[in-house]
């Protein structure tokens, strides 16, 4: 079984950053790619950045391309997320999850595993 933490949301001021993280349990965690999803209340969950099993590869929703930067550290079963000039509409609940395969996908029904989320909330 494998579980994800995530961790690092908060509340910030529009114009700022945060870094989010998310911890996996398990020995696998090399051979997955991961992704970020948010979902606010009342929408569905989106697809935000995805990495790969080896970090060398990023695909970003249009959203948050150029403010956002996914990243991962496969000694430590770690993947993070990098928010800087943050807008109010990126208020939401952010979920780390990992793909069912080595290569990233967009969308939510490529994820086997999911955190239990982190809130992030942006004042103007």
């Amino acid at each position: 079984q494998v579980q994800l933490v995530e961790s690092g949301g908060g509340l910030v001021q529009a114009g700022g950053s945060l870094r989010l993280s998310c911890a996996a349990s398990g020995r696998t965690f090399g051979s997955y790619a991961m992704g970020w999803f948010r979902q606010a209340p009342g929408k569905e969950r989106v697809f935000l950045a995805a990495i790969n099993w080896s970090g060398g590869s990023t695909y970003y929703a249009d959203s948050v391309k150029g403010r956002f930067t996914i990243s991962r550290d496969n000694d430590k079963n770690t993947v993070s997320l990098q928010m800087n000039s943050l807008k109010p509409e990126d208020t939401a609940v952010y979920y780390c999850a990992r793909a069912g395969s080595r290569y990233y996908h967009f969308e939510v029904k490529q994820y086997d595993y999911w955190g239990q989320g982190t809130q992030v909330t942006v004042s103007s």
